[in-house]
């Protein structure tokens, strides 16, 4: 159950509080000239960084998406970073915060030049905020950034969110090692262990170093005589260094009492992504200067893993040590595992030795003695990294029940436009099914599943082929994608009618507004033969204009795609600016006293959908050699002018409605038939 509990602490929360990368036109503001914003490099909001040249100059990233730590509020500080290829920061922004103290305290400048303070830093560099209660001894290796008073916690949570996303950063992208969720210690392990064992197991790890040793780093510098001590006894130790990780509860239990140990879980249950190291020096390095200040960084040790540096800091523990473990200076430190820091793996703790030579304005130096520690991998748990899917498999399964209704529907109107074509129209119930089925597309096709095809789709494809784009696009809306397909299909059966007819919601709501107009008595007009063949070409010309727009002028295709109502009345539902509602209800109203006029003469999409009826393969209604002559029945009750006056369908304007499938098989309707029948009757009174 703790381990339930770790893992939800540890791996859930956080991911509660990632949010999605900014888009490009909201990070490419922050990058100016001689830089520019390259591509997106991964799906974490990195993105290359280009010079004046157009060539790689580093990578620009938001840290939000890669190390959400709340701040005060419970929201993260999202901070926009730029890094050349050397780790060297060329500019840190602050793009969106809530912390409280800055917001209605002490306003955001001070916020906003504490990131300046980066510019020019190297993140190999090991960088701490400031302690407002003095600053670290002399010679220390620390580079220390310039807190703001009474805000030291907010910036505190800044520098930290900043070094997790940069070193995850460098690591994937300079050293080519990738980041993966940290091991964490597994509190079910427990094991009884002395103080010898974690000598003999190596887990503890110890590094000596002598006076001569010293003497000899220093050698042939004006620091060499400036130790008596050392020289007065060269074998006496300078360093016996000691670390263990007290992460693991039974390391822990090795080398604290009960008291300090139960101390120490207790800190752990509140720091969770810490990592406790105890560190003891039993020589005269003492491991921090005089002017150390507890709970701040360690200004005689720094540590690193992977070339890159870890963040430690004293966590301000009292604590007595069991007997067998060695005396000395002692100290418990942290690190933070959400930093990068993998405590199994192999990182480096450096203990710094420091002279100083003169007596006023002494000038200083150091140098500087490793030691290598690890903690075995049976002691941690690390969380299973759940492979992200593809984009497309993730958006199937994101709609996969959309999906299998919508395939469902499809199948259905398939085998009853196919083989149940002439079933179907001959049903006495014919027009009430094929309302319910346009009820059904305009309901769930349209409004729930968001599946009203637009213009927008292949002119977009065209833009990326002229390009050169990827078309990985079109796999992010299956819902769509399987009605391209249904349409695709159709075109070879029947032409555009399948769609257009049968699919389109925005058609669908513009038939059920002409049926409206009919139940309101409202007067119906029809153009004329000849202004029915002009207007049909009016949907051709806006289609032209419109591939004109993607060739000269791409980045307007939204703005005359407008000429289609779809966006208002099914993506939105009517929930947009006024004149683009007032378009859309122009459409309906008219479409009561004249039937589907926008579908007839103005949709560019159905214009695509004619041309794309070249690939019919067969004419799908049958025919009389009386159709046309003398019989014009069909081609008077075609309400959308798809029968010519010889009989023959225009399918490019046939939106496959089956009211002359109906006609051709009715006896009681089909003219020929009817005059069949009348000469059958004859015969058969003169016989």
């Amino acid at each position: 159950m703790r381990v339930l509990l770790l893992l939800l602490m540890i791996l859930f929360l956080p991911l509660q509080l990632r949010a999605d990368p900014l888009l490009r036109e909201q990070i490419a503001p922050f990058v100016v000239p001689p830089y520019a914003l390259g591509e997106a490099l991964n799906d974490k909001g990195v993105w290359s960084l280009l010079n004046s040249g157009g060539a790689e100059a580093g990578y620009v990233f938001e840290t939000e998406p890669m190390a959400p730590l709340p701040g005060f509020s419970g929201a993260p500080i999202n901070i926009l970073v730029m890094l050349d290829l050397q780790g060297t920061f060329i500019d840190v922004r602050l793009i969106s915060h809530n912390e409280p103290i800055f917001v209605s305290g002490l306003g955001e400048a001070p916020f906003h030049k504490f990131f300046e303070q980066y510019r020019g830093h190297s993140i190999n560099e090991p960088l701490v905020v400031g302690s407002p209660y003095g600053a670290a001894g002399a010679g220390s290796d620390l580079v220390y950034l310039d807190g703001v008073t009474k805000a030291t916690a907010s910036v505190r949570i800044a520098h930290e969110s900043l070094l997790a996303a940069t070193l995850q950063v460098a690591r994937e992208k300079m050293q080519g090692i990738s980041t993966a969720p940290p091991a964490f210690p597994n509190p079910e392990v427990s094991e009884d262990l002395s103080w010898a064992d974690l000598v003999d197991q190596g887990m503890a790890r110890n590094l000596q170093v002598t006076n001569a040793q010293v003497d000899a780093a220093f050698a042939s510098t004006v620091w060499a005589d400036d130790d008596p001590e050392a020289t007065a006894a060269p074998d006496d130790l300078f360093l016996d260094l000691w670390v263990v990780d007290l992460g693991p509860p039974s390391l822990a239990r090795a080398v604290l009492d009960d008291e300090s140990f139960a101390d120490l879980q207790r800190f752990m249950a509140v720091s969770a992504s810490d990592e406790p190291l105890l560190v003891i020096d039993a020589g005269r390095h003492g491991l921090v200067s005089t002017e150390f200040v507890r709970n701040t960084a360690p200004d005689r040790l720094a540590a690193e893993q992977d070339g890159l540096p870890l963040q430690l800091r004293d966590a301000d523990l009292l604590f007595t040590l069991k007997d067998d473990v060695p005396e000395g200076t002692a100290m418990i430190l942290r690190t933070d595992r959400r930093l990068g820091f993998d405590p199994a793996r192999d990182w480096v703790l450096s203990a710094q030795a420091v002279r100083e030579h003169g007596m006023f304005q002494p000038e200083i130096g150091s140098a500087h003695f490793t030691l290598t520690a690890a903690t075995p991998e049976r002691f941690f748990l690390r969380p299973t990294v759940v492979e992200k899917l593809p984009p497309w498999k993730e958006a199937i399964l994101n709609r996969l029940p959309d999906l299998l209704i919508l395939s469902a529907l499809l199948v259905v109107l398939l085998a009853l436009l196919g083989p149940g074509q002439d079933w179907l129209a001959g049903l006495a119930l014919f027009t009430p099914i094929r309302l319910a089925l346009l009820a059904f597309v305009l309901g769930f096709v349209g409004w729930w599943g968001q599946g009203q095809l637009s213009i927008v789709t292949p002119l977009a494809t065209l833009r990326t082929a002229i390009e050169g784009g990827s078309f990985a696009y079109l796999l992010y809306d299956p819902f769509s994608l399987l009605i391209w397909g249904a349409t695709i299909v159709g075109f070879v059966l029947w032409g555009r009618g399948l769609f257009c007819g049968w699919l389109c919601p925005f058609g669908a709501l513009q038939e059920f507004a002409h049926h409206l107009g009919r139940l309101l008595r409202l007067p119906e007009w029809t153009p004329s033969t000849l202004w029915d063949k002009r207007l049909k070409a009016v949907k051709y010309v806006l289609l032209a204009g419109m591939v004109g727009t993607v060739i000269f002028s791409p980045d307007h295709i939204d703005d005359v795609a407008e000429v289609e109502p779809f966006k208002t009345a099914i993506t939105t539902f009517f929930l947009r600016e006024w004149w683009f509602a007032a378009y859309a209800l122009f459409w309906l109203g008219l479409g009561m006293v004249m039937f589907k006029g926008f579908c007839r003469y103005v949709c560019p999409l159905g214009a695509l959908m004619a041309i794309g009826g070249v690939l019919r393969g067969r004419d799908w209604i049958a025919r009389r050699k009386e159709c046309g002559s003398p019989c014009q029945l069909c081609k008077v009750r075609c309400r959308y002018g798809a029968i010519e006056k010889s009989g023959k369908v225009a399918y490019s304007e046939c939106f496959q409605c089956l009211d002359c499938v109906s006609i051709h098989n009715d006896t009681a309707r089909c003219v020929p038939l009817i005059l069949a029948a009348k000469g059958r009757t004859r015969l058969e009174a003169a016989e």
